[in-house]
Formats: C-alpha cells, sequence, structure tokens
C-alpha cells in the first residue's frame, strides 16, 4: 500500500506542476514561441501520433541508442575486464582510454558522419562512445572490490583464476556493473540525439532541428518530453533486471537498492 501510495502522490504532483505552468503562461501571456502551456505541448505530441510522424522517428531512435548501448556496454565490459585483472593492461591501455574519453563526444560526433555517413551507423557509434566509460569504469572498481583476503583463500584452495573471477570477484562487482548500465543506458540515448542533430535522415533529434527551424516551440516540448519517457522507461528496465538478477543485494537492504546505485555511480 505505501508503494501506490507514494506512486499516486508523484502523479499529483506532476499534474500540480503542470496546471501552475499552465495558470502561468496563461497569466503572464508569454508568447508559445518561447514558453508553450501544456495544453499546447500534449497537442502537439497528440497531431505528431495521429499522423504517425513520431513514431516512425521514434523506432529509429531507441534501435540507435539500443544498439549503442549494447555496442558501448559489451566493449567496455570487455576492456574494463582486462584492465581491472592485468597491471600491465592498465598501464599500457588505461592512458589512451581517459584520453578518448576525454575528447568532447559533440566535438567527435561531425567526424563520425563525415567517416560512417547520415545512417543508422554512425549515430550507434557515437551512442556507443557515448556509453563506453562510465560502464568501464564502474566494471574495475568493481573486479578491484573483492577483498585481498577472499583471493588469498581460494588460491590456498587451489582455486584456478577463472574460478577466483567467476565465483569471487564478478559477482562482487555486479552492484557495481548495473550501477554503470543505469548511467551508461542514459548516455546512449544521449549520444545518440546527439549524433542527430549533427546529421540525420530520421530520428527524434532530426525532427527537434527540424521543428527549431519553423519555429515550433510546442513540437519541440513534445518531443523532449517522448525521450524524458523513454529515458525513463530504459532505465526503469536495467533497474528491474538488476533487481532479478541480484537478488541477495535485494534481501539484503530490504528491496532498496539506492545505496549500491551512488556507490557504483560516484565513481
Amino acid at each position: 500500500m505505501g508503494g501506490v501510495k507514494h506512486f499516486v502522490l508523484r502523479l499529483l504532483l506532476i499534474v500540480a506542476v503542470l496546471a501552475v505552468w499552465e495558470f502561468l503562461v496563461k497569466l503572464t501571456e508569454v508568447p508559445e514561441y518561447i514558453l508553450p502551456a501544456p495544453s499546447r505541448i500534449f497537442f502537439a505530441m497528440y497531431n505528431g501520433f495521429r499522423t504517425n510522424v513520431y513514431p516512425q522517428h521514434f523506432f529509429v531512435t531507441l534501435t540507435e541508442t539500443l544498439l549503442g548501448f549494447l555496442a558501448g556496454t559489451f566493449l567496455a565490459f570487455l576492456l574494463g575486464t582486462l584492465v581491472a585483472l592485468s597491471r600491465r593492461v592498465e598501464y599500457f591501455l588505461y592512458p589512451f582510454i581517459v584520453m578518448f574519453q576525454a575528447m568532447p563526444k559533440v566535438a567527435l560526433a561531425p567526424l563520425i558522419i563525415v567517416w560512417f555517413g547520415l545512417g543508422l551507423t554512425s549515430k550507434v557509434i557515437n551512442a556507443a562512445l557515448v556509453a563506453f566509460f562510465p560502464l568501464m569504469v564502474n566494471t574495475i572498481v568493481g573486479l578491484r572490490s573483492a577483498e585481498e583476503d577472499r583471493i588469498n583463500l581460494m588460491r590456498s584452495l587451489a582455486a584456478s583464476r577463472s574460478q577466483i573471477f567467476f565465483m569471487l570477484q564478478l559477482p562482487n562487482a555486479l552492484p557495481y556493473i548495473f550501477a554503470g548500465l543505469e548511467i551508461a543506458m542514459i548516455f546512449a540515448l544521449i549520444g545518440a540525439i546527439v549524433a542527430e542533430f549533427v546529421g540525420a535522415e530520421r530520428g527524434l533529434g532530426m525532427l527537434i532541428q527540424s521543428m527549431n527551424f519553423n519555429m515550433d516551440v510546442a513540437g519541440q516540448f513534445s518531443i523532449l518530453l517522448i525521450l524524458s519517457l523513454l529515458g525513463l522507461c530504459l532505465n526503469g528496465i536495467i533497474v528491474l533486471a538488476r533487481r532479478h538478477l541480484l537478488f541477495w543485494e535485494v534481501a539484503n537492504t530490504g528491496g532498496d537498492t539506492d545505496n549500491s546505485s551512488q556507490k557504483g555511480g560516484s565513481v
């Protein structure tokens, strides 16, 4: 009952904020091209879905985000594991990774568009690059967080390196990894939108740019709302998977995983 009550209160708060927004815009007579009222935003969203314009661009952005997330997190987990388990790999490889991460992805996006074109590939690559670093850092920290005494104990019991990894280090790192996945999913969406801003044939980012030229501010707000809801849903999928897979963490915290998320996300 407590969860339902909190959900209802959250909805009421959202409705109250929208009502105040609507009232203030009507009271002050702010022009629509500066700040549209929520009613105009929802009307623009309705028109976008009614004419089937929003759905086709929505699924393009969603595809770019998911593919970029999968590619970026796979590479991040692989390199993070190599760096965490090998000091030699860390010594030679990690500086290049950090220098590459320091490059603004907004500045790299035009080059990626030039190299890979306006299609799906360039958006996936940009999304993967943005999603890469948070998970890689969390993977390294998580794998190295295993207590040295436990590792030495397993070695004394003749455990192989792979057994130590899969039975101790990886389970210990999973809370960190899932915290990194939550961040990486949102970053992948941002990376896809940034690439669409630079140059794209389809996608919600391209649609925002088109509306900007037409001064359709209500339409831009409606797409921003769609992107916010999309990010919330994608993040919710990762959180749901975390609660099901990390059952021991849920049992220890009584279903509250916020502490571990903050631990992993603060890296």
